[in-house]
């Protein structure tokens, strides 16, 4: 433990390094862009042990209650594409302020609403506007080392969030728990003021291309629907990948660009980014659960475990971030599918609760770490012009692990109570 300690000291140290340092010129302050884009990971992560909570408020069963983690999880992945293409056409300002206005509507329908549907529509709305501040802060981060410490931010705010949320439900409410993302609206202000001079001068003057956003927006929809209706979800999927793929080819220069999907390096950056994601989500859902049945941890020693193991790998990965460009593109890719290997047949074997924590502590660090590196690599694949659609896409793909893991877990290890 003292190891361990001492080790997220030291990375931690050297983050809060990092976030303090001064900005380079006409670069927004990195300390800015983490409290935009992390607050979202928190309320992300917040049903995780309370799921049962929200599911007997609403009336419905647990399985049913985890449709809030699918909806939140799909309106992210379809939203950072979307609001990226609208960042490299009109610029900050709009993507801000629709970004705001879509948290806080969202964030007053899950205060309010008795029912699922309209809580589902809420939690949909409160993920697109999190979609894009997260995806104006990454098109802003400008470099691994910064988006290392956007992404740290991010694993150590969803690190938080299962046992804030518990704990803001067990006190107040679960809605609270669900609410904490407003915290991102402190940052309006700042980002809006100091990336002015990054914002895009003129926008594109071609024609928006609404039937390739309309295809991905319907692809995304049924790869986040596979876990749930795997039969419908994938011929689905199938059609609208064919379509797509139609459209780009007549229309290379599109929503979707051409080079982009053709790129070897893009493509292994994102698929990567999805295996990981995926295994941490699953992760993140399950090993409370693996700890209780395994171990006979109870719910408060879980989470704090949990806790503890999420914030080491969070501040683990920022110092992979860091060193990613002396390490090389293929020495920080050996390590990320190591660690997450190694997480992912932890938590499949082990029943000591110890090393069920080390499996949550390599998930995290093999995602957050790919967030932060892989991104740099993926958006280094496009020309500028192209650079906010390939974080979107990038993005989109690390997000559908946000979809498939707690449908993974629910399915593998929490069952349909």
């Amino acid at each position: 433990m003292t190891t361990t300690a001492t080790t997220v000291t030291r990375a931690t140290a050297a983050t809060t390094a990092a976030t303090t340092a001064p900005a380079p010129p006409g670069l927004v302050p990195v300390l800015w862009l983490a409290l935009l884009a992390t607050p979202v990971a928190a309320a992300a992560n917040a049903p995780v042990l309370i799921l049962p909570d929200m599911a007997a408020s609403l009336g419905v069963r647990t399985a049913t209650a985890a449709w809030l983690v699918a909806a939140f999880a799909w309106a992210m992945a379809v939203s950072v594409p979307l609001l990226s293409g609208l960042l490299r056409r009109r610029g900050l300002t709009p993507v801000l302020r629709l970004s705001g206005a879509l948290l806080l509507g969202g964030t007053l329908l899950v205060a309010a609403s008795p029912w699922l549907p309209v809580t589902l529509l809420g939690r949909a709305a409160q993920a697109a506007g999190g979609a894009g501040l997260v995806a104006a802060a990454m098109s802003l981060a400008g470099s691994a080392r910064r988006m290392g410490v956007i992404s740290a931010g991010f694993g150590m705010l969803g690190a938080a969030g299962p046992l804030l949320g518990a704990q803001l439900s067990h006190t107040v409410s679960w809605r609270l728990s669900l609410s904490v993302s407003l915290v991102s609206l402190l940052a309006l202000p700042a980002v809006g003021r100091h990336a002015a001079t990054t914002t895009p001068p003129t926008a594109p003057r071609d024609r928006f291309d609404a039937r390739g956003a309309a295809l991905l927006t319907v692809l995304a929809t049924a790869l986040v629907l596979l876990p749930h209706a795997p039969a419908a979800a994938l011929g689905s999927a199938a059609v609208a990948a064919a379509l797509l793929a139609l459209h780009v080819r007549r229309r290379p220069d599109g929503f979707v660009p051409a080079p982009l999907v053709r790129s070897p390096l893009f493509l292994g950056s994102a698929l990567l980014a999805l295996a990981l994601s995926t295994s941490y989500f699953t992760l993140l859902f399950a090993v409370p659960r693996l700890l209780a049945d395994r171990a006979g941890w109870g719910l408060a020693a879980a989470g704090a475990g949990q806790l503890v193991a999420l914030l080491t790998g969070s501040a683990l990965s920022w110092v992979l971030a860091a060193a990613s460009a002396r390490l090389g593109r293929t020495a920080v890719r050996t390590v990320l599918v190591t660690i997450g290997t190694l997480a992912a047949l932890l938590a499949v074997f082990a029943s000591w609760g110890p090393l069920l924590l080390v499996a949550t502590l390599g998930g995290v660090f093999g995602a957050t770490g790919a967030n932060a590196v892989l991104s740099m690599q993926a958006a280094s694949s496009a020309p500028d012009p192209q650079r906010p659609t390939a974080i979107g896409l990038f993005t989109l793909c690390y997000q559908l692990g946000g979809a498939f893991g707690p449908a993974i877990a629910t399915a593998l290890v929490l069952g349909g109570a």
